[in-house]
């Protein structure tokens, strides 16, 4: 490190030790820089995104022809349901929940009809107004009917004593069931009068299954105990294909925030799930409709390729006590061991020779390709479409110590590198509801109305972080760590994209005939070898520079990081991840 960046480092940590106790907390999170929310001020209350709905900036597609995919319903067995996309407005807070904006509670209208409402939905104010709730209607071949009215409702919460500020005040009830039945949903009324009996139905409890809480909407935080209140969106215990279906309602957290209020229950699909997925044709329409541009910081040095380049370039198979002897790999990976686990026993690794291992590393974006990964989840009313991105290298990270960017060498490169990004699709109309961006170990679901979308298209923008590749919905800095310590995720437009609806591959869509996955897709091992040098040594080399406590912080994050990113070794393959069968990690 250069003496200028050394001294400027010192003296921002002496300046930050003497002014202020240091208490660190090393879970990760993710601290944009770039994002920053303004709100104006209209008729002494702010001027909210919620008060605009969202609208994607194109019309549908017209959807090539086939079964039940975006054909309106779904039967779940016993259960006919639709989703229902308008409200009216009931209750609506203008602080707490996320960026303290509020939230807003809304009754669902216009529902078709035959059908009826299981509950009331709400939203943060942080965002425009974008939801769904799931309605239903007895298909009537059952002995008893799936769904009956509430005997009676209980109180919940109210904010009768809550000092925020709020339109009105605010009371959420919970439908009591007869037996054999359960509710799903609750309503919301600004008046302390139970809502009539006949507002919302409860559903036969044979076709209801457990539920659990996603990301919060609003919460109440006091100093722990009873009055601690949140306000959560539900999602199904069980992940995956084989998942409940979350009916887009919310449910309610008191008390220290272990208690659980009803409802705490989905709705169950007890058909095939992949009844109402799309085909071949209808999801090359929705590659082309939603699938986005990659966007590569201008200073990134290894850019993406595609498996085959990489293949024919000079990839090489190593194994175990052969390693003087490695293995060119077919262009198709056909010669790679299928199967098995993520052993010691093969991995891959760049060419020998030093300029072909160079070029290598580079990588190849002219040949680049998207790979796409199509599966039902949230109990095949939604379709999954992942796309995976494979890169060569993954390069050194840079970590933020105050106000100094320290690079870490060699820590955080490892050859081969897999990124990806899931759509979540409605199977009831062929709407994009939300976008997973994967970030290292993790990531961060993005509803559609906080995309950036391609000019007046209904596709939109990812962009992949410096060397890292991790993949953010906007450009800027992100920190993973904390505002004092943190590795940085720089991400911004340049000239190096990838259009990902322009040279693809569905790799994978089990529930299709004729979808053949490529042999290289089934090689369980790593993609990359184990670290040829000291982690240990490459840390220090950092610290050495930083006064003693600073130092002992820094060391203390750099044990916190996972290994992917710390680059301690190549990693797996699409098919090998958790979220391959599952539902994405939810943060």
């Amino acid at each position: 490190m250069d003496l200028y960046p050394r001294i400027n480092l010192l003296l921002f940590s002496i300046l930050l030790i003497l002014g202020s106790s240091i208490s660190l907390s090393f879970n990760l999170p993710h601290i944009h820089f770039h994002k920053f929310h303004f709100i104006k001020k209209r008729n002494n209350h702010a001027f909210l995104s919620i008060d605009s709905p969202f609208n994607f900036p194109a019309p549908s597609p017209i959807w090539p022809s086939g079964e039940g995919f975006a054909s309106g319903t779904i039967d779940l067995g016993g259960l006919i349901t639709t989703e229902v996309t308008t409200f009216n407005k009931v209750w609506t807070t203008y602080e707490g929940g996320p960026q303290n904006n509020g939230a807003t509670f809304f009754e669902p209208i216009r529902l078709p009809n035959g059908f009826s409402l299981l509950g009331y939905y709400a939203q943060p104010n942080n965002r425009a107004l974008f939801g769904r709730v799931v309605v239903a209607k007895d298909n009537g071949g059952g002995a008893s009917p799936t769904l009956k009215r509430p005997q009676d409702y209980a109180l919940i919460w109210s904010s009768t004593n809550l000092k925020v500020k709020e339109d009105t005040n605010g009371y959420i009830w919970a439908p009591i069931p007869s037996d054999g039945y359960r509710a799903v949903g609750l309503v919301v009324t600004t008046t302390p009068d139970k809502p009539p009996l006949d507002k919302v139905m409860c559903v036969r409890s044979d076709l209801t299954s457990s539920c659990e809480v996603d990301e919060l909407i609003w919460g109440r935080q006091g100093g722990g105990g009873s009055d601690e209140f949140d306000i959560l969106e539900s999602r199904p215990v069980s992940n995956g294909e084989k998942a409940a279906v979350s009916i887009g309602t919310f449910m309610t957290r008191s008390g220290s925030g272990t208690t659980i209020d009803t409802p705490s229950f989905c709705l169950k699909n007890t058909l095939k799930t992949s009844t109402y997925m799309p085909n071949l044709d209808q999801i090359k329409t929705l590659i082309n409709s939603y699938a986005p541009t990659i966007y590569f910081h201008p200073n990134e040095q290894y850019l993406p390729s595609s498996v085959k380049w990489f293949f024919t370039n000079g990839a090489l198979l190593y194994k175990k006590g052969e390693e003087s002897n490695p293995v060119p790999i077919d262009p198709t990976g056909s010669n790679l061991p299928s199967g098995g686990t993520s052993d010691e026993l093969f991995w891959i690794d760049l060419p020998r020779d030093k300029g072909a291992r160079e070029n290598v590393m580079r990588g190849d974006i002219k040949s680049a390709y998207a790979y796409f990964h199509v599966k039902p989840t949230i109990g095949g009313t939604y379709t999954d479409i992942a796309i995976w991105l494979f890169y060569p290298f993954n390069g050194g990270s840079t970590a933020k110590v105050g106000i100094v960017n320290v690079p870490l060498g060699k820590i955080g490169e490892h050859v081969g590198d897999w990124e990806h990004v899931t759509l979540r699709i409605s199977n009831f109309n062929g709407l994009l509801q939300k976008v997973f961006f994967a970030q290292h170990s993790g990531g961060e679901w993005v509803h559609s109305s906080n995309l950036e979308f391609i000019n007046n298209t209904n596709r939109f923008v990812g962009y992949a972080s410096l060397h890292g590749h991790a993949t953010y919905s906007h450009p800027g800095d992100v920190l993973q760590g904390n505002e004092l310590v943190g590795i940085r995720n720089d991400t911004a437009k340049s000239n190096k994209l990838l259009d990902t609806t322009k040279d693809y591959e569905i790799i994978s869509a089990d529930y299709i005939e004729g979808v053949i996955e490529p042999p290289w897709l089934n090689y369980a091992r790593k993609w990359g070898p184990k670290i040829d040098y000291n982690t240990d040594d490459e840390v220090h080399k950092v610290a050495k520079v930083l006064p003693g406590k600073l130092k002992s912080k820094f060391l203390e994050f750099i044990k916190s990081l996972p290994s992917e990113l710390l680059g301690e070794e190549g990693p797996t393959g699409p098919k090998m991840k958790r979220s391959w069968d599952g539902d994405e990690s939810f943060n």
